[in-house]
């Protein structure tokens, strides 16, 4: 069942929710803006769409939005304690590009949690943590 077939099923079509489609954009909330902005931008080269202040920046991944912001920008919630992951990412990317990316990874300095590996449920995965400790993945179906 897809994600479209799943909401029309859903008892709860009348929802004014019912209406979101995609995820727009998502926020990282940082702690060190510096080394994140770094490595999102050096070691990821995601392309940088906008800053707009330096406590909120913004790249582009595809159709979406990637931003990442210190927490008093839009709440007023403590940082993150250090060790604590507040997300894992997911990005989709041929097999062949995930050792590429595993290849690229090491060759920055950044520590593979797994190397790229086959799962049994059908994904050839890779994950690695970014510098504020989130856990991100590069996957490709197989």
């Amino acid at each position: 069942m897809t994600n479209e077939q799943r909401a029309e099923a859903s008892p709860r079509t009348g929802s004014p929710f019912s209406a979101i489609r995609a995820i727009d954009y998502t926020v990282v909330f940082v702690r060190d803006m510096g080394s994140m902005r770094r490595f999102y931008e050096d070691v990821l080269a995601f392309p940088l769409l906008r800053e707009l202040s330096p406590n909120w920046i913004e790249y582009g991944i595809g159709s979406n939005t990637l931003a990442l912001a210190r927490p008093s920008r839009t709440a007023a919630d403590a940082p993150i304690p250090v060790g604590s992951a507040t997300l894992q990412l997911a990005f989709r990317v041929s097999a062949a590009e995930v050792d590429a990316c595993a290849d690229e990874l090491i060759r920055q300095g950044v520590a593979l949690l797994s190397p790229p590996t086959n799962q049994p449920f059908g994904h050839r995965t890779l994950f690695f943590r970014d510098p504020d400790g989130n856990l991100l993945e590069v996957y490709a179906e197989i």
